[in-house]
């Protein structure tokens, strides 16, 4: 199982670039299937660019960082 605490401790160090852009994310799960839910915020919500952004950013290091994230989605 992934810990939330080690999720949300690499969502701290990716945000800075996001603010830098007006945006932000917020942890909202982590199921036992390594699927991370996260809400993009600020210029990122409806930002045409935002699954590129999760795709090619947030999920990448996820994965390169924490051992078991299989996959980042953006909540519903």
């Amino acid at each position: 199982m992934i810990d939330k605490n080690d999720v949300s401790a690499v969502l701290d160090l990716i945000r800075p670039n996001l603010q830098m852009d007006g945006g932000d994310v917020e942890l909202v799960d982590v199921d036992e299937a390594g699927v991370v839910t996260v809400r993009l915020q600020g210029a990122c919500n409806g930002c045409p660019m935002a699954a590129m952004t999760l795709a090619n950013g947030v999920e990448r290091i996820l994965k390169d960082r924490i051992p078991g994230v299989t996959k980042v989605v953006p909540a519903e």
